[in-house]
């Protein structure tokens, strides 16, 4: 399996340029989110990269028009990461006609104009940042929802793809499969088009635990002691509270192969899959996205953080964690005070 290199261990910007919030889509938010002293805190922390999310509506018109002062603010983080020495990976997070959580938003699948204008912005970004490949990738679409969308993203991906080839043969570009960008999703991609395309996957397992408390699961508990879930635990009971908060089908994270207690066994053995897919197509790994909710205890979430990433390293797989501050999940917020200094080995 080849290595994505360059980006061993890094941090998303997530809520600057995506997910800003409710009237946030403004040049005040975007001046303040992120400056430059957050990038070179990044650099503090030990890490490489940063994955930054950007939604097509703050650097692109559903006209097809590229906005030059969407585009200026991803500029100018190019510039922080030559200064600090970080790369950059520049991901789609939300496209014109889709939304990753709004399962009413997902008109992009069905509609040729929409699929038009999502191949004009990789083909534009791809001639505006090619010079800047050293230290720059491009993830094509964040979290990709349900399975029924398999057969178009793997043709959205390729036509995508070969605009992006068409102007530079070398950016690396960054693909991830259904289901929120999962390990199983990595499946059903289609092969890699050539040697420098890279998938990616995101691990919040066991939901039970990253996301405790979350606000925007409908079935989730008003009641904190409802919802409360220390770590590390027994999969029974991490699988009886995934069933009833997300009412999925967990099968693929709670493998019948599992030891009865949480542990770093536990990541090995979700991330078996996708290994079978590197080794299959000799195809990088990356995990683009993993975190604690910030409603956890935080000792708990260092012990999480721990065995995620014992994982992680013991198959060399490149990582950004979600994320530097606020949106939930933030790295830099207080609630990691008591814990940071050892947290960020484990990153």
């Amino acid at each position: 399996m080849r290595k994505f290199e360059g980006y061993e261990k890094g941090v998303n910007l997530g809520g600057w340029l995506s997910q800003c919030g409710e009237g946030n889509y403004h040049k005040e938010h975007y001046d303040t989110f992120i400056i430059e002293k957050d990038i070179a805190q990044i650099k503090s922390w030990g890490l490489d990269h940063i994955r930054v999310p950007v939604d097509a509506e703050v650097i692109q018109e559903e006209s097809g028009e590229m906005k030059e002062d969407g585009l200026a603010y991803i500029d100018t983080c190019i510039g922080w990461c030559r200064k600090y020495g970080l790369r950059m990976i520049l991901d789609l997070h939300k496209a014109h006609g889709y939304v990753f959580d709004d399962e009413n938003n997902c008109q992009f699948f069905y509609q040729e104009r929409l699929q038009d204008i999502f191949v004009s912005l990789w083909s534009e970004l791809a001639k505006r940042y090619g010079k800047d490949r050293d230290i720059v990738a491009l993830e094509l679409l964040n979290e990709v929802t349900s399975s029924e969308f398999t057969e178009t993203w793997n043709r959205m991906a390729a036509r995508a793809i070969r605009a992006i080839r068409e102007v530079d043969r070398e950016v690396k570009i960054v693909v991830g499969g259904i289901f929120n960008d999962s390990i199983y999703g990595l499946t059903l991609l289609d092969p890699p088009a050539d040697e420098n395309i890279v998938f990616t996957f995101h691990c919040y397992s066991p939901l039970a635990f990253t996301h405790q408390g979350a606000f925007w699961v409908s079935r989730m508990p008003k009641d904190p002691e409802k919802w409360r879930l220390s770590y590390p635990g027994t999969v029974a009971d991490y699988r009886r509270r995934s069933e009833e908060f997300f009412g999925h089908d967990f099968d693929s994270e709670y493998p019948d192969t599992l030891p009865e207690m949480m542990g770093p066994e536990y990541f090995d053995n979700l991330m078996q899959p996708a290994l079978q897919v590197a080794e299959k197509y000799n195809v990088p790994l990356y995990c683009g996205e993993y975190g604690v909710i910030d409603l956890a205890d935080p000792r708990d979430a260092l012990k999480w953080y721990q065995d995620m990433n014992s994982a992680l390293r013991k198959y060399d797989i490149p990582r950004a964690a979600w994320s530097h501050h606020s949106m939930n999940f933030g790295l830099a917020d207080p609630w990691l005070d008591g814990v940071r200094e050892e947290l960020l080995k484990y990153l």
